[in-house]
């Protein structure tokens, strides 16, 4: 055929990127980011009773006995997920203003990571450090008599239970409290003790979010008055996490956490371009339980939905996700 025969005219856009989108060969070498069982906690409700409790709304988990705890992490070992953290529903009887309780040495918490320490020595146990679950008024830390939370009275007892968790054998300490200056505190406290390699994550941007509602449900641990304002962040505000990020990088911290996940993406993404730290997301309670409901009613493909919400998170800049569906989703993941 002459050159001349050739039609030269427009015939459509010469920009296709859907050329790059044509078979999953071509789909999977550029795929930018990926989603496996290294990137996932698995979040392990524990009460001091044989028997394990289901959570009324958040289907699927439970308080779990010992016998249960053990088995439900040899399944997420057997599908990859080598990361648990650890949060107690603890007796009301043991619960006070002070929450002596959580830097007991025979606590249920020492006790449980001993035992999972002895299973499986390879197994990564994060540990909560935070006074809501054994303080008698529900909040994160030491409230007043004039009702204040008060800070540096809490970061005391809180560097107490740290101690005592890593002397119990857990790897990652994690303050979830949101006190200023516990994340120095508690690195000073560990090193002091000849714990220099147990590692801090904080929760660097916790947010107070409405999201936390099942998981308060799960551990009987929602506020007796008042609500966790004066210390947890603001959601309308993003410049404020910076200023976090900044303190704890500085005092000591391993690991920086974002919690809530999912309404949050734009701050895990901030926390990543401004850290060369590992950062962590935590999909909460509340979007366990909205990704449950939906499946539960037929509105979503649970499968597809929750490893797409999971993605979005790795996408956003988390290194780590605690999520309720670790072991699941790992499974859907190993299935492919």
């Amino acid at each position: 055929m002459a050159s001349s025969d050739i039609d030269t005219g427009t015939v459509g856009p010469l920009a296709r990127p859907r050329r790059n989108r044509k078979s999953p060969i071509v789909r999977a070498f550029q795929r930018e980011t990926f989603l496996g069982p290294e990137h996932f906690v698995l979040p392990l409700f524990i009460h001091d009773a044989e028997q394990s409790v289901p959570i009324r709304s958040m289907p699927g988990c439970q308080r779990l006995g010992e016998v249960d705890l053990l088995a439900e992490v040899e399944r997420a070992r057997a599908v990859g997920v080598h990361m648990v953290v650890l949060f107690p529903a603890v007796d009301e009887a043991l619960k006070t203003r002070t929450g002596d309780e959580a830097w007991n040495p025979e606590g249920l918490v020492p006790r449980t990571i001993r035992a999972l320490k002895q299973r499986w020595p390879d197994l990564i146990v994060v540990t909560d450090v935070a006074l809501d679950p054994y303080n008698s008024d529900g909040h994160d830390g030491i409230v007043s008599s004039s009702g204040e939370i008060v800070n540096d009275e809490t970061v005391e007892v809180l560097c107490r239970q740290a101690v005592m968790q890593a002397r119990a054998g857990a790897d990652i300490v994690a303050p979830s409290d949101m006190m200023d200056g516990r994340i120095g505190a508690i690195r000073d406290a560990l090193d002091g003790q000849g714990f220099t390699g147990v590692s801090i994550l904080s929760y660097c941007a916790k947010y107070a979010s409405s999201f936390y509602g099942p998981f308060r449900e799960a551990l009987d641990s929602a506020p007796r008055a008042g609500d966790k304002k004066t210390y947890q962040m603001d959601p309308a505000n993003a410049r404020e996490a910076l200023r976090e990020l900044a303190l704890d990088e500085a005092e000591g911290a391993d690991i920086v956490m974002v919690k809530p996940a999912g309404p949050f993406l734009d701050i895990i993404k901030l926390l990543r371009e401004h850290t060369a730290l590992p950062v962590a997301a935590y999909q909460v309670s509340g979007e366990y339980a909205m990704l449950k409901a939906a499946a539960q009613h037929g509105w979503l493909d649970e499968r597809r939905a929750v490893l797409e919400s999971l993605l979005g998170i790795r996408r956003a800049g988390a290194d780590l996700i605690f999520t309720y569906y670790a072991r699941t989703a790992a499974e859907w993941l190993r299935a492919g």
